[in-house]
């Protein structure tokens, strides 16, 4: 019998023809790829599913039907792990010791980077626990391995005297590798330094953790501390106010200034366990025989040492410091035209006047760019330029029942002349709990099989895009395109790598190289022959127009050499900290004297910026890689896209010369041999003022 619908309750607009007609006309005009990210997905079983009765699990494991399964998964592996390590051990070997190394590190990432991922991301509470269980326990056994002086005494006699059959230099390299993993345990050192290394590792977390918990914590205050004025502007109840954030957007100074000075104010636990955390790491990093943390932290990168970093920034820093200078005279010229304010610029002043300069001068509004940029839009785009460059191109796959973790995640495979080279899991849109964070997961990293075959990678994108709608698909603001193209650059990085050992493929490489495929992408997705490519308006099918593309580029450009200045002095402290410094000197003195040196505003008395930056934790001495992975970023476009950001020749050199290696040569080697080109502090530091330069569209 049928249901009887009251259709008072329905829209009536929903059911005009011409409604339905156009409707019907976008759909047939969007692609599977643009359809796919476009609509709401229904939850349908694969027909192979129906009618097979098959069922499987999380990424199609079918031990992860349900939680439990992970400790299925992780008995499995650990029996896998210990057959490897007889195999190392046992005189009758026939095989690389690196290829071996390479498959016991394959066999626990597997499990733990999966459940790293499902940890975070599974919207149910009983699989992130038996995640979490199952990383815990790889985890401990990868520590236990760790500290095994019998795998280190077989690697490093293979490393001096040669394996049971010819080593090339990728087989050195990856092994050499292996054994500083090894040694950034102190395994090389007696037993009594080994103990304290490992105690000094866990309290680092432990330290870690509580500073970052605390950097976002809000400050109370008394009301009867505040201007009567503004006193309004914070919530609270009763003598207090609470100050969460800096009101940069504010117009009104006094309130960024009372904002700024409260919420910036010294804490003495906050700088206790900062200096904690930092004179931990220097005390680990004096046990395994550097000098400083920093020495430890950016040995096997780009940049290789402390020295070569502190040049690039203070090389970088005295080439735009005159157009940062230009740019703060804008914003002072402001502030006294609008404001009628006659005080210098401050730091909290910044922020405003940068967004009312750009807003005056280029009126962009994200309303005038969205709905040409639906994410099946974008989608489609970055589908036209992987198969411009490298000939590749973006599948929608069909899933299997419980192969997902979410009905909103989508399935693509990158297909090149018919064969996957591996899949990409698109956790794409915001849902209640998930946290608020746009990165890529490596589940599954690509190694060359013994028999011959390629193990293909598995990635998870995870963002959080606006839900499509029945009526509208998930329409997108620039700065969320700028993410999705930055997060595809890394799974291409990810996909289109081919190396021998997982260990280094993809985005296992140093962060300094890590980081650049991803920012190069963030080029093509401000350059406005690329966006017209693909940016429709998702009603009427019509291309952007061009006026909208060149201003919104001209925008993104404008006060960038303020915005570099403000990275480079981030980076600077950073190095600073984990450096050699004086031990009575407070990060808080530190802080000041590295923003008069690097920063074109002085620091304000009295307030501690530093117990706010949780990037200490995550980076330590690592912060420069995002200048550095942008400066090669830049040489890459200017030199081989710029003239021609579809040129299959230059994309296919780009992907075979760099993409493919990964991490399997010392990166600055497989940099120099892209570029044809020394890198050197004066290069890098060019390469990124030539960004600067080039400040607008004509």
């Amino acid at each position: 019998m049928p249901v009887k619908v009251n259709l008072r309750f329905l829209k009536p607009h929903v059911w005009n023809p011409q409604s339905v007609l156009s409707l019907r006309r976008r759909l047939a005009s969007w692609s599977s790829v643009a359809y796919a990210f476009n609509t709401r997905q229904s939850k349908v079983k694969s027909l192979r599913s129906q009618f097979l009765g098959e069922r499987i699990g999380i990424f199609g494991y079918n031990e992860l039907q349900e939680p439990n399964g992970f400790y299925l998964l992780k008995d499995n592996a650990v029996g896998k792990a210990d057959a490897l390590i007889r195999e190392i051990l046992s005189p009758a070997r026939d095989r690389k010791m690196v290829r071996i190394f390479d498959e016991l590190s394959d066999t626990l990432c597997k499990v733990a980077d999966l459940a790293e991922f499902v940890r975070i991301g599974h919207p149910q509470e009983r699989f992130a626990y038996a995640a979490k269980e199952a990383s815990v326990s790889i985890s401990s056994l990868v520590e236990e391995l760790n500290t095994n002086r019998d795998l280190y005494d077989k690697l490093k006699e293979v490393a001096k005297n040669g394996d049971v059959s010819a080593i090339d230099p990728i087989d050195d390299y990856v092994a050499n590798l292996f054994l500083f993993d090894f040694e950034q345990s102190g395994i090389h050192l007696d037993k009594e330094t080994r103990e304290k290394i490992v105690a000094y590792n866990d309290y680092i977390l432990h330290v870690g953790s509580n500073f970052l918990n605390k950097t976002l914590s809000p400050r109370t205050v008394l009301k009867s501390q505040l201007p009567e004025a503004i006193r309004h502007c914070f919530s609270g109840d009763g003598e207090a106010v609470v100050v969460q954030d800096l009101f940069s957007d504010s117009k009104n100074e006094l309130l960024r200034e009372a904002a700024y000075k409260i919420f910036l104010h010294p804490e003495r636990q906050q700088e206790e366990l900062l200096n904690e955390l930092l004179s931990a790491r220097q005390n680990l990093a004096t046990l395994c025989g550097f000098p400083t943390y920093a020495h430890r932290a950016v040995r096997g990168s780009m940049a290789g040492t402390p020295e070569f970093v502190g040049e690039f920034l203070h090389q970088l820093n005295d080439k735009i410091r005159p157009k940062a200078d230009e740019d703060y005279s804008a914003m002072l010229e402001m502030k006294r035209e609008v404001y009628h304010s006659k005080q210098p610029l401050m730091l909290w002043d910044v922020a405003h006047m940068t967004s009312r300069l750009k807003q005056r001068q280029f009126d962009v509004k994200s309303s005038d760019y969205s709905p040409y940029f639906s994410l099946g839009a974008c989608m489609d785009g970055l589908d036209y330029i992987f198969h411009s460059l490298y000939g590749v191109n973006l599948k929608i796959e069909e899933v299997r029942d419980n192969e997902l973790w979410h009905d909103d995640v989508r399935k693509v495979s990158v297909v090149k002349n018919g064969e996957i080279l591996g899949f990409i899991y698109c956790d794409f849109f915001e849902r209640r709990n998930k946290p608020n964070q746009d990165c890529h997961f490596t589940i599954q990293g690509g190694r060359l099989c013994d028999d011959g075959s390629y193990q293909k990678p598995i990635v998870v994108l995870f963002l959080n895009l606006p839900n499509p709608t029945w009526s509208q698909p998930s329409l997108l603001a620039t700065h969320m395109v700028d993410n999705l193209f930055h997060e595809m650059g890394h799974a291409m990085h990810s996909m289109l790598a081919r190396t021998s050992y997982q260990h280094v493929t993809g985005t296992r490489c140093s962060t300094d190289l890590a980081e650049v495929p991803s920012i190069l992408m963030e080029y093509f997705a401000s350059d406005p022959r690329v966006v017209s490519k693909f940016a429709r308006h998702y009603k009427t099918g019509e291309v952007i127009p061009y006026h909208l593309l060149s201003k919104l580029q001209s925008c993104k450009k404008m006060f960038s050499a303020s915005e570099t200045q403000l990275q480079v002095f981030y980076a600077a402290f950073d190095q600073a900290c984990h450096g050699k410094r004086n031990l009575n000197c407070s990060t808080t003195d530190l802080l000041a004297q590295i923003q008069n040196e690097y920063y074109g505003l002085p620091h304000v008395p009295n307030t501690a910026w530093q117990l706010r930056f949780g990037h200490l934790v995550g980076y330590g001495a690592k912060y420069y890689a995002y200048l550095m992975s942008r400066a090669v970023a830049s040489w890459i476009w200017h030199g081989y896209f710029k003239e021609d950001p579809f040129n299959r020749t230059q994309g296919e050199r780009y992907q075979n010369e760099l993409l493919a290696h990964g991490g399997s040569k010392p990166p600055r080697e497989l940099v120099e041999n892209f570029l044809g080109a020394e890198i050197t502090p004066d290069s890098l530091s060019n390469a990124l003022l030539k960004d600067i330069d080039t400040k607008y569209i004509d």
